[in-house]
């Protein structure tokens, strides 16, 4: 294990931290709804040679609070501002997968002077969405839990590099592998993005960004587009082969494409 676990809290809520250390610019790491910090554990330590790298484990999942009361935008937005309020986070780069990328996006357009550079990764400003919370509930639902086995989980999830992701964020508990995360507290995280859109934000966003989509992408294309009318300065790309989970598919070439950002920022 490559990392040791750094805890931040804020407001009373407990945000455990992988760092993986490293020099040169710091990049925190955020990952998707139900998700967790070890999902970018292959991509972390091939980064961590050449710069400092921090994974979070958002509220509400993994290794932090469980139960927190507020699942706001806003909240998730003020926990990552906590994380990266440390003198060897400086001016970070945010990178974040999803619903992380939302966060990692909305963080870059209220707090402009404290992030470094932005890079979304299968993320938008999306929305409004009504079904998605109860999409994702259903869903959720459908995870005949506890699993008899990581393996088994990972069978379920998808199998493969996304599978084995996935499955690698359950805990073993009463009898079988249980997810890290509470199924109200995942619905309830998406309540803001069932009822609007969030571009105005993304066009509030002035520092330099990379969106990455994957083949077969949950952004719509008409979404994408606009992201580009609004912010033509942006850097995108479309990795074939892949889904939405495209970080756990193909890390090594985000590795590459991450790579190829920083330097250039530099």
């Amino acid at each position: 294990m490559a990392w040791s676990e750094h805890v931040v809290v804020r407001d009373g809520v407990r945000l455990a931290c992988r760092d993986w250390g490293g020099p040169g610019q710091s990049l925190v790491l955020l990952h998707g709804l139900a998700g967790h910090a070890g999902e970018w554990d292959v991509l972390a330590r091939r980064l961590s040679s050449r710069y400092r790298v921090v994974a979070v484990d958002q509220r509400g999942h993994g290794a932090s609070e469980r139960h927190p009361r507020d699942v706001s935008r806003a909240a998730y937005v003020a926990d990552v501002i906590a994380v990266v309020d440390q003198p060897v986070l400086r001016r970070p780069v945010l990178v974040g997968q999803s619903l992380g990328g939302h966060t990692a996006m909305l963080t870059a357009a209220a707090h402009p002077g404290l992030v470094r550079a932005l890079v979304l990764v299968e993320a938008g400003p999306g929305g409004p969405n009504p079904a998605g919370p109860a999409d994702i509930g259903g869903w959720l639902d459908s995870w005949p839990t506890p699993f008899p086995s990581r393996e088994a989980a990972a069978a379920f999830l998808g199998g493969g590099p996304v599978g084995a992701g996935w499955a690698a964020g359950l805990e073993e508990r009463e009898g079988g592998w249980w997810p890290r995360f509470d199924r109200d507290v995942m619905v309830r995280s998406l309540a803001e993005n069932a009822r609007r859109s969030f571009r105005h934000e993304w066009a509030q966003v002035a520092c330099p960004t990379l969106v990455v989509l994957a083949q077969s992408s949950f952004i719509p294309a008409q979404e994408a587009d606009e992201m580009l009318r609004r912010r033509p300065a942006t850097l995108a790309m479309s990795i074939p082969g892949t889904g939405h989970d495209l970080h756990l598919e193909r890390p090594e070439i985000l590795h590459t494409v991450l790579s190829d950002f920083l330097e250039g920022l530099t």
